[in-house]
């Protein structure tokens, strides 16, 4: 076997398609002999984290992991775990979460205790934890895993805030569809941009003055920054203050007084359209767009993912600084949201636009998170 592998990755520099090394781990991981697919992503992840070395290695040894990760049975997980110990790239918070993710979408619970027995990184370990709630894990009562996730050792770690069981507003999380050949996932984004009109009628808005602080807009955009940090995206996220009440039916109005830049000239050139959704709406967007990304990212995946989404409805609640899980979902659920979008140059209108206002519980406070992104 090492011959064999020696001779591929020899060779591998000199192939302008790896298509058929990739065949020959498949077919070997198909016969049950997986190691010798992991041995082949080990001698790639040798070669290539030398310098100079070329695209191929890289090619090979991400399939293999993806190959090893999202195939069914305890030694395809082991295998995987040994693989992505030798990579260039181990203990990068980055591939700790691409693997919880991979291997939460490709196993069964009970596939996935080596991960909390043997020397698996305690980022991979908190990430699957919470991989495996979105996808209804009772992580508390699954034999080797509860003893890790009921620990007090991993208890300053951030992901760690989150509750080890889904709210019943989680459970319309999108999750992505990993396999062999790369993943898919839904993009529960506002495609409606200006089709139908916001009615404001004779709705009042009291006076306003804003209250953003870069604090805030950096809470508020939490869920999607990667967008703007990592593809070609722009945010904005802005907090106004109303001297006295603001009804519901007045929020189209006062939308577009508040002077947004995501809003110039909608109601005159373009149609501006504002829906109340459910809080469990607001949540599924921003957890699409932390936990799958941009037009050219990958987004922070499920576990960071799930986290952001909170984080960004928190801010947009005006929760206070160190509310509980419970609270912040208390507090949410006493706003009233509001999805809006418009046909403005603001919005690239490729796919991924967002546009979310929540009115908090006093009716004094609106927040408003916009963001999009272009391929």
């Amino acid at each position: 076997m090492a011959d064999r592998i020696r001779a591929i990755v020899a060779g591998l520099a000199d192939l302008e398609d790896v298509t058929g090394v990739c065949a020959t781990a498949d077919e070997r991981v198909a016969r049950g002999d997986c190691a010798f697919a992991a041995d082949l992503g080990i001698a790639c992840a040798t070669a290539y984290g030398a310098a100079g070395r070329a695209w191929q290695y890289r090619s090979v040894f991400d399939h293999v992991l993806r190959l090893l990760a999202t195939t069914r049975g305890a030694e395809n997980v082991a295998q995987a775990l040994r693989l992505v110990s030798s990579s260039p790239r181990a203990g990068a918070r980055k591939l700790d979460r691409y693997m919880a993710s991979l291997l939460a979408s490709g196993h069964e619970a009970e596939d996935l205790t080596v991960v909390f027995t043997g020397r698996a990184q305690e980022e991979l370990r908190a990430c699957l934890v919470h991989e495996l709630v979105l996808r209804g894990v009772s992580v508390e009562e699954t034999p080797g895993i509860a003893g890790w996730a009921r620990s007090r050792h991993w208890s300053r770690h951030p992901l760690r805030w989150l509750p080890p069981t889904l709210s019943d507003l989680e459970r319309g999380a999108d999750l992505p569809s990993h396999g062999v050949r790369g993943r898919s996932h839904s993009m529960p984004y506002d495609s409606s941009a200006g089709r139908e009109p916001a009615l404001t009628g004779g709705a009042r808005v009291p006076p306003v003055r804003e209250t953003t602080t870069p604090a805030a807009a950096t809470a508020l955009g939490r869920a999607v920054a990667n967008w703007a940090e990592e593809s070609n995206g722009r945010v904005e996220a802005r907090v106004f203050a109303m001297a006295e009440p603001l009804e519901s039916p007045a929020v189209p109005k006062a939308l577009g007084a508040l002077g947004l830049a995501c809003l110039r000239g909608a109601g005159r050139k373009t149609a501006l359209s504002v829906t109340v959704h459910p809080v469990a709406h607001a949540w599924r967007v921003l957890f699409a767009a932390a936990s799958t990304g941009g037009a050219y990212n990958s987004g922070w995946y499920g576990a960071y993912g799930r986290l952001a989404a909170w984080q960004s409805l928190a801010a947009m609640a005006r929760c206070p600084h160190g509310a509980t899980a419970g609270e912040v979902e208390e507090r949410v659920r006493d706003c009233v949201w509001h999805g809006f979008s418009a046909g403005t140059a603001w919005f690239e209108h490729v796919g991924w636009d967002i546009g979310l206002a929540a009115l908090a519980p006093d009716r004094r406070s609106l927040a408003v998170l916009a963001a999009t992104d272009t391929d």
